[in-house]
């Protein structure tokens, strides 16, 4: 199976249609007597200054040969930020239909890296969310990857199958925000990935997954901040950020860091003698 790319365009157009009012670009809003949300096409087409059957043809994806002045247009009086433009021209272009991408691999250099950043949280991510590589600090901030089978590792699945991190974010539901659209983006850039394809079908059946990723958010974490309530040493409020890989974007390194000489910066260095505490009784 394979992502639809003229389904997804269709909804991607729609739901950015949706999005804005009339009276935002300068047009008439007619009150209640409007059947439909956000724009009609025939207003988006004058906005972008294209025929409505061209733009219709763009919306209903019967081709994928759109001209680069047409999308920039469209891209334009649709508002789009630069993630929402990049995943415009993706769905908006043919798709070479090339073997599916085989399985990753994390260089040594890579994970050298990822010890030597031993007192911080690290980890590596890669296509569908999947956990690829990570330090015993960032094992004991979020959860013992190593004791998990492989396809257990994995964000999406852990935000909505494990219990442990409804509790774990403070604020779930803006985690759980983040992680769907990252994972919509990701879905669009990696067409051919049947790991993909299989775990969006498999959360779907649940109710958070499905909402969040109907409304069709976009999102490139690139940096933010996270507030954790760890079972042991309390509230961590963490920023983080991810740093894509020259030679690999579909890898992703995550590090997290905390001001110095705060609350959260005492707990994350409990929690580091708490992890060292640990593994050494069991090595007893």
């Amino acid at each position: 199976m394979s992502l639809d790319r003229r389904a997804e365009l269709g909804e991607f157009l729609r739901s950015r249609r949706a999005r804005l009012r009339p009276e935002e670009v300068g047009l008439p809003g007619y009150g209640s007597r409007r059947r439909v949300p956000g724009l009609r096409r025939e207003e988006l087409a004058m906005l972008a200054g294209v025929s409505v059957d061209h733009y219709v043809r763009l919306e209903q994806g019967r081709t994928l040969h759109f001209s680069e002045s047409v999308l920039d247009a469209v891209a334009q009086a649709l508002r789009l930020n630069p993630v929402e433009r990049d995943h415009l021209y993706r769905l908006a272009r043919p798709w070479s239909g090339d073997e599916p991408p085989g399985e990753q691999q994390v260089r040594p250099g890579l994970r050298r890296l990822l010890d030597a950043a031993g007192e911080v949280p690290a980890y590596v991510v890669g296509r569908g969310t999947n956990v690829l590589a990570w330090n015993p600090i960032a094992a004991a901030l979020i959860t013992d990857f190593g004791a998990l089978p492989p396809r257990e590792r994995n964000l999406a699945r852990l935000v909505f199958l494990d219990e442990g991190m409804r509790e774990l974010y403070e604020d779930w539901p803006a985690k759980a925000a983040d992680v769907v659209a990252y994972l919509r983006l990701d879905a669009a850039r990696n067409p051919g990935d049947e790991g993909i394809t299989t775990l969006v079908a498999e959360l779907s059946g649940i109710p958070e997954f499905r909402e969040q990723w109907d409304k069709y958010e976009l999102e490139d974490k690139t940096h933010g901040r996270y507030a954790y309530l760890h079972p042991v040493v309390g509230r961590l409020d963490l920023g983080f950020e991810t740093l894509r890989l020259p030679d690999d974007p579909d890898q992703a390194l995550v590090m997290h860091t905390t001001e110095p000489e705060s609350a959260s910066a005492t707990a994350l260095q409990l929690l580091a003698t708490w992890r060292e505490n640990t593994a050494h009784s069991r090595l007893r």
